[in-house]
């Protein structure tokens, strides 16, 4: 599989490390949905061509050439990268890093005036001309070296948020609240996102815990460990899609949260004594 990449800092969408950060293009040959399922820094994107099929536990959504979305930071979140027939999967993301909002916050006094009640994790941009005009205008500065401080990519994203604010200034709650995830009902919270591949402190910090609370509340609740609560949860699911579904275990490991097929085959069989190519 061919995969060119401009930069890493969206951990589920991109896989190699070049200098600059701030503006990444994407390019897919193949299906791709590897990676951490963490959105750490609110981005635009653009979908130029193939498809993107996102889901952050709660609903699926579906972005085909020519969309624009905006994803929240702090949330977790399913990526599936789909390439057109013969072709290739492209997008440009824009990270809208927390440095540059405290530094607009403070140079033009913008603030979050409430803080929005359970918001998508990804929100949908209406087409429209600035955006495409913004976008098209990047294309220049991809084959550009820089860094995260480079000032000239720096300035790129202020105008990326400067923009967002004239065409959705509802997003000015999002963009410029500052705070870190509270306290969250910690049930529902696991049975919504049980299926992420993600890491327990992360699983902590977005349920607004320190990582001795998550575990000792966790464990008041669900009356075991929270590895191995999830490790059987995952493996019930995997076990139902396999056998009633008919899927097969290299379409679902990821699916249900395992990192890798080999990992994902001896916890199987462990658990239901066959291999899941047997099942």
């Amino acid at each position: 599989m061919r995969t060119h990449v401009r930069s890493k800092f969206f951990d589920s969408a991109m896989s190699e490390v070049l200098p600059n950060s701030r503006i990444i293009y994407s390019c897919y040959y193949n299906v791709s949905r590897d990676g951490e399922q963490f959105i750490p820094e609110h981005v635009f994107s653009y979908q130029i061509s193939g498809s993107l099929t996102v889901n952050d536990g709660l609903r699926v959504y579906e972005f085909k050439p020519g969309d624009f979305r905006f994803s929240r930071r702090n949330q977790l979140a399913k990526f599936v990268k789909h390439p057109p027939v013969g072709g290739e999967f492209t997008s440009i993301s824009v990270f809208l890093d927390q440095k540059t909002l405290v530094n607009l916050s403070q140079q033009y006094g913008y603030t979050a005036q409430k803080r929005p009640l359970r918001a998508p994790a990804v929100i949908p941009l209406s087409p429209h001309p600035l955006y495409q005009g913004y976008m098209d205008s990047l294309m220049p500065y991809l084959p550009l070296p820089g860094t995260t401080d480079d000032p000239l990519f720096a300035l790129k994203v202020k105008e990326a948020v400067l923009l967002l604010l004239r065409t959705e200034p509802e997003l000015k709650d999002i963009l410029f609240d500052f705070a870190e995830p509270g306290k969250l009902d910690l049930e529902e919270f696991m049975m919504q996102h049980y299926q992420f591949n993600v890491s327990l402190n992360r699983f902590a910090y977005l349920s607004g815990r320190s990582l001795a609370t998550f575990k000792r509340d966790f464990e008041k609740i669900f009356h075991l460990s929270p590895h191995r609560w999830l490790l059987n949860k995952r493996l019930q699911d995997a076990y139902f899609l396999i056998k009633e579904k008919g899927r097969k275990p290299s379409e679902v490991y990821l699916e249900v949260g395992f990192e890798d097929l080999s990992h994902f085959s001896f916890a199987f069989k462990k658990a239901f004594g066959q291999a899941p190519s047997l099942i």
